[in-house]
């Protein structure tokens, strides 16, 4: 069955009037760092014209600022600005001259990281790095000019669009809110006078380009926090911008500051689209949906439901640049689906580093990372099928090296067969269905239950042999560590052995929390089911209270058991986790009575419990499971023996390095090594 057959609505156009969009994909606006003009234009080009031949209708670049005041990126003011922007135009509409591209416009307002950040009142974000300036009449004057000039500049530059976005916490939409607009001008008091300012911007932007020019606004539909905009205020103010001249609707689910995850793993799939249902019966222009819609099926569910008129996949199409084509040629099961991990993601953007992807290391590197045929196709094994071995196996054999791929298990996955056990990793299966799949169209030979030696592997006279053995369980040094009660992580994730009421966990980095995660739990994950994530986390999709949230402390279901999580380190638990998700997964654990115990010596394990030191006191933690997650060690003694036999071999992933379990580091280094070999 073709795509068009079993996507009938995904692949149908979309008719604007003066324009028409190709099919209703498009790729959502992302910040990748790659917007920065020190990172030149490029490389942006590379990264949308491989996504414009990947099949989306419309493309939505990374935000670029108006001025200076608007935050850092290279930002769009002059001619001579424009003519660079035009190399990204140029290379997309080659790549496909009926893709769109639309510039989005972002002003950052209190986020900007310069004291020249401006508000509508000097109000600090909880984010936000300064107080801003207070923004006079002169000083909105100028916002307004500036976002008209970066308008027109766009088109200009050969954008089909831009899209202005009113939400997040960004300038527009702190005009929009109460808690910070304290103005008492005509642009504070009454929700007409606080949404003066961004359905003007919309209205200048329309008379700076015309009538033949997609302009987009990005409302936020829910604002994911108290004091944020009651329902009918969001239909104001769609009906106003509607009346000002925008083209299209995009619903946005969230401030950066709201304390309600949007777009993590945890997050059901398509979890926000009655939203934007509920507006698009409002409106009567098209309405675009997002947030955590990863394959074509779920992109068909949502508008057969009648959600939206266009989805946006922005992350997905980081795992996969050629998703719709690949939908659209029917090979939905050779897609690389984006897991929502935000490892290499989010977390990058929000310390400053360069946006990629874990499943897919190539993104926003495709001029550095060119997996070209090599000139001298060779015999290649690959030891261990882990993230990393699988990564280096697939990578090579799309290359033309001829691999064959050895797990010692009856599986591959590695550590991935662990991590999609735990409640909110469900997707995690994605990845390892992805490489199950390109093992079969690559023609990777696979032994499983096999054990590699180094004279057998010598002895088959491989070319080079790579090892991904990966890793085993740290045992610490502590007296009483072979008692009873002393559990694994392996044990307590597959279930092997029978987990106590009374539990400690020794160790909180990622494992430490996902046993405590998996041990407390009860019910259905709320990563599947909507009504249970918005229980667990105060939202009310039915009375979409101000800002659709409860105001209640939130319910989490738990098994009932007592745990304690406690670390060597006297740090606070849980820095280590990823900063956009490790404050989620803090919430949930805390919310089921699990204690938090930093500064641990460990003295003993015994028929009473666990011994241990802290702050120079002794305590016994009177548990029935002692669960270790005290790290892991590398597994190299295959690789120190084919050294020694003279083979050439290299180690990969945990083999590698085993500090801590990393798969974003051990996805990203067999690729890097295989593109290089």
């Amino acid at each position: 069955m073709s795509g068009a057959d079993r996507y009938p609505l995904m692949f149908s156009p979309l008719d604007l009037g003066f324009t028409k969009l190709k099919n209703r994909i498009l790729m959502g606006s992302m910040h990748t760092g790659l917007e920065d003009v020190k990172n030149g234009f490029e490389r942006q080009a590379k990264f949308f014209a491989d996504r414009a031949r990947g099949g989306v209708g419309m493309i939505i670049t990374g935000g670029i600022p108006p001025n200076e005041e608007a935050g850092g990126g290279s930002k769009l003011s002059t001619p001579e600005e424009a003519e660079q922007h035009r190399i990204v135009t140029t290379a997309v509409h080659a790549a496909d001259p009926d893709v769109k591209i639309v510039m989005q416009i972002l002003h950052t307002g209190p986020l900007a990281g310069t004291p020249k950040c401006v508000a509508p009142s000097p109000i600090r974000s909880r984010i936000g790095r300064y107080v801003p300036n207070e923004l006079d009449a002169e000083g909105i004057e100028k916002q307004l000019n500036d976002f008209a000039t970066c308008a027109a500049l766009a088109k200009s530059a050969g954008y089909d669009g831009v899209e202005i976005i009113g939400s997040a916490g960004y300038l527009l939409s702190t005009f929009l809110v109460e808690r910070t607009n304290q103005r008492t001008d005509e642009y504070g008091g009454s929700f007409e006078n606080r949404m003066r300012f961004p359905v003007e911007v919309v209205r200048r932007v329309r008379e700076a380009v015309g009538p033949d020019f997609i302009v987009v606004f990005r409302i936020a539909a829910m604002d994911m926090l108290e004091g944020g905009m009651a329902w009918d205020e969001v239909v104001t103010l769609g009906k106003a911008i509607e009346t000002a001249g925008v083209t299209i609707v995009s619903t946005h689910f969230c401030w950066h500051e709201a304390p309600v995850p949007t777009i993590a793993t945890m997050v059901p799939r398509a979890a926000f689209t009655q939203v934007t249902g509920r507006l698009r019966a409002e409106l009567g222009v098209p309405l675009i949906t997002s947030n955590r819609i990863n394959m074509p099926a779920v992109a068909e569910q949502v508008l057969e439901r009648g959600d939206a008129d266009l989805v946006s996949m922005a992350r997905p199409m980081l795992a996969d640049p050629d998703l719709v084509k690949k939908a659209w040629e029917g090979r939905e099961d050779e897609i690389n689906t984006c897991i929502a991990c935000n490892q290499a993601c989010l977390d990058h953007t929000f310390t400053g580093k360069m946006t990629s992807c874990l499943v897919n290391p190539r993104a926003c590197y495709e001029t550095e990372l060119v997996a070209s045929t090599a000139e001298t196709p060779q015999r290649v094994a690959v030891v261990g099928a882990g993230p990393a071995g699988l990564s280096y196996a697939v990578t090579a054999a799309q290359r033309g090296h001829k691999v064959t791929l050895i797990e010692s298990g009856s599986e591959v996955g590695g550590q991935f067969n662990l991590a999609k056990r735990i409640p909110g990793k469900e997707e995690f299966e994605e990845t390892l269905r992805y490489y199950r799949r390109m093992i079969q169209v690559l023609g990777i030979e696979l032994r499983l239950n096999t054990r590699a030696d180094a004279a057998g592997l010598k002895a088959e006279g491989f070319d080079q042999v790579v090892v991904a053995t990966g890793i085993s369980p740290r045992t610490p040094s502590v007296p009483g560590i072979d008692h009873p009660k002393v559990v694994s992580y392996i044990d307590a994730i597959m279930g092997r052995r029978e987990i106590g009421q009374r539990v400690a966990i020794m160790g909180a980095g990622g494992i430490g929390f996902d046993v405590a995660e998996l041990i407390t739990h009860a019910g259905v994950s709320a990563a599947l089911d909507v009504n249970v994530f918005a229980k667990e986390w105060g939202i009310d999709f039915k009375n979409h209270p101000r800002g659709g949230v409860t105001g209640v402390t939130p319910v989490v279901e738990s098994s009932g058991r007592e745990v304690t999580l406690m670390q060597r380190k006297a740090d606070a638990l849980g820095k280590t986790l990823g900063r956009t998700t490790g404050w989620t997964h803090r919430a949930v654990l805390q919310r089921r009575g699990v204690r938090m115990v930093g500064g641990v010596e460990y003295l003993g394990i015994d028929d009473q419990g666990l011994h241990v030191r802290i702050g120079g006191e002794d305590r016994t933690f009177e548990v029935d499971t002692v669960i270790v997650c005290a790290g892991q060690e590398p597994l190299r003694a295959l690789y120190d023996d084919l050294i020694a036999q003279g083979v050439n071999a290299s180690l990969v992933g945990g083999a590698f390095e085993a500090m801590e379990l990393d798969a974003k580091r051990a996805i990203d280094q067999a690729t890097r090594l295989a593109i290089a070999a």
